[in-house]
C-alpha cells in the first residue's frame, strides 16, 4: 500500500490539456531503497574510522591474549572491554552498511551509538589505564594497551565527529 501523493484528475477542464501527474518523491526514493548494501558507507570517513577502531581493538587483544598475565583481573576485564567494544561498533557497522536504520525508526540510531561510544570509550580508557600500569614491561602487555590508548583516540574521534554533524547541522538548518 503506498502512501504517497496521489493525483485526482476530474472531468472538468478549465482550458487546455490536462498537466501530466508530477513526480512523488516516494517513487523516487523508491529506487535507493532497493539496494541492499549502502557502498559508499565502504569509502566514507565515518566506516573507515569503524574500520580503523575495530582492527586496532582486535591487535589490543590479541596483544594482550597471546602475553603472560602479571594481574588476571586487569586484563581480563581489558579483554572484556575491547571485545565488547568491537562488537558493538561492529554491529553499528553492519546497521549502516545494510541501512537497517532505515526500517527500525522507533529507536534513535544516533543517540544509540552516541551513547555506546561514549560509555565504551571511558571504560576503553581506564582499561588501557590499568593494562599500561600493570604491564611490568611486558611487550605483549605495553603493545595492547597502546593499542587500547589508540582505539580510544579513534573513538573520541568518531564521537566528536558524529555529535558535530548531527548537532551542527541541526543547529543551522534551523536558521536558513
Amino acid at each position: 500500500m503506498s502512501h504517497g501523493a496521489r493525483v485526482i484528475r476530474t472531468g472538468v477542464s478549465s482550458g487546455g490539456p490536462a498537466a501530466p501527474p508530477p513526480i512523488t518523491v516516494a517513487s523516487s526514493s523508491a529506487g535507493s531503497d532497493a539496494e541492499l548494501m549502502d557502498g559508499g558507507y565502504f569509502r566514507s570517513c565515518a566506516g573507515m574510522l569503524k574500520v580503523a577502531q575495530m582492527i586496532s581493538l582486535l591487535i589490543g587483544f590479541i596483544s594482550v591474549n597471546n602475553s603472560a598475565w602479571t594481574d588476571y583481573s586487569a586484563y581480563s576485564f581489558f579483554q572484556i572491554v575491547t571485545m565488547c567494544d568491537l562488537v558493538m561498533i561492529l554491529f553499528f557497522y553492519i546497521m549502516h552498511i545494510f541501512r537497517v536504520y532505515r526500517k527500525l525508526t522507533c529507536v534513535s540510531w544516533p543517540l544509540a551509538e552516541f551513547l555506546h561510544y561514549l560509555i565504551g570509550t571511558i571504560l576503553l580508557l581506564i582499561g588501557s589505564i590499568v593494562a599500561a600500569a600493570k604491564s611490568y614491561n611486558v611487550t605483549g602487555l605495553v603493545a595492547g594497551a597502546t593499542f587500547g590508548f589508540l582505539a580510544t583516540i579513534l573513538c573520541v574521534i568518531s564521537m566528536w565527529s558524529s555529535y558535530k554533524v548531527s548537532c551542527i547541522t541541526q543547529s543551522t538548518s534551523k536558521y536558513h
